[in-house]
């Protein structure tokens, strides 16, 4: 059965260059990356390579990067260990009502313990007011929390503003990366970000590992304790097959951004050309601060509730993958201004380098002959 994938916003297919580098440190570099002998010393020199080919994608320092287990894990360590690490300089933090729920099950937590958040607003295209952002800046606030690419949307926020907001008052501004790293150009530098997270199934690489970046002068209690790994602020043993995957995934990622820009732009475009086939269908968000390669559409009379489980070789989402196994309207579309049924019409093709122009046609006629 021929099997038509447009879920990459959740996870994509492994390159198999990554496989590749991955398969010795299973069997033959499998020495604890921790240990002193030869075949930790090995084990830890990919390790330190996977950091600097990390470090060069978002253009940080190798000692800023630390490695997690994907994104939810770096989302915790960066907010709860930001908050008490530095509870004593603040007690308010912002983010928006949009941001995965990693972020906003995070906050929702702190402020069961005393933290107060504020959770901005966004308009009909999935973006925020600046001025909201200002306005909401207090004498007790310690931490900005704006995500970079929404995951549902593929909206992209005015980061670089954000980010001079944040630096102009003297805040911290952690930004969940998850969805633009390895889409579009990320500089943590220019865009004044101090923490950032990325998880490397997004872009082509293992689940199960992500990096947390954090600049020197951020202090973070850890969430684990137990040893000296990532000085002393993720205890446990190297997961090192994944590392290196992850670092040559962010290595391919830099490379060969312009040539995978091309194809999904040239695939949005085609994709857009065929919607037109489907009376009344429109694309969600802001058209010219979106990326490519992720599309939120509204289809009339479909069901997206139904017409989802019942698809044996169309793979697509309603939503984030974290919470699709719920039936629930999502929060991101409500927060825009989406009505519980206007939601549940609405479906996420997300694309990637694999996909092709056939696949595309497939899923329209699919779609077409559903809402009939």
């Amino acid at each position: 059965m021929q099997i038509y994938y447009f879920d990459n916003a959740s996870t994509t297919k492994i390159d198999k260059r990554v496989l590749e580098v991955m398969l010795p440190y299973f069997n033959d570099f499998f020495g604890n990356a921790s240990s002193i002998h030869e075949f930790g010393k090995k084990a830890n020199q990919a390790i330190e390579i996977a950091r600097n080919q990390v470090s060069d994608l978002i253009n940080s320092m190798p000692s800023e990067i630390i490695f997690t287990s994907g994104a939810t894990e770096s989302i915790n360590m960066a907010i709860k260990g930001f908050v008490e690490s530095n509870f004593g300089k603040g007690n308010h933090i912002i983010t928006v009502k949009t941001e995965h729920k990693a972020v906003l099950d995070t906050c929702k937590y702190l402020e069961e313990r005393g933290v107060e958040v504020t959770y901005l607003e966004v308009d009909h295209g999935g973006l925020i007011s600046l001025e909201d952002l200002k306005k909401a800046i207090k004498p007790e606030t310690f931490l900005i929390a704006i995500m970079y690419v929404n995951n549902e949307t593929g909206v992209i926020q005015p980061i670089k503003q954000i980010g001079a907001i944040a630096s102009e008052n003297n805040i911290p501004f952690f930004c969940d990366a998850t969805q633009a790293v390895g889409r579009i150009p990320v500089d943590v530098v220019v865009d004044n970000i101090d923490m950032l997270c990325i998880s490397a199934h997004k872009l082509n690489g293992p689940k199960g590992v992500g990096v947390l970046f954090k600049k020197k002068n951020i202090e973070l209690t850890p969430l684990m304790h137990g040893g000296g790994q990532e000085n002393g602020l993720r205890a446990g043993t190297y997961n090192t097959p994944l590392i290196v995957g992850l670092g040559k995934a962010c290595q391919i990622a830099k490379e060969e951004s312009e040539s995978n820009s091309r194809i999904t732009e040239v695939l949005h475009k085609y994709l857009i050309t065929k919607l037109e086939e489907i009376k009344g269908a429109f694309i969600i968000g802001t058209p010219n601060s979106k990326v490519n390669s992720i599309l939120d559409i509204f289809i009339p009379g479909l069901n997206a509730n139904v017409f989802i489980p019942k698809m044996t070789n169309i793979a697509l989402s309603n939503g984030s993958a974290c919470t699709s196994q719920i039936i629930q309207s999502s929060h991101v579309l409500k927060a825009m201004g989406l009505t519980d049924i206007e939601c549940n019409q609405c479906i996420r093709i997300s694309l990637d380098k694999s996909t092709s122009e056939n696949q595309i046609d497939q899923l329209i006629t699919t779609l077409i002959t559903e809402i009939k």
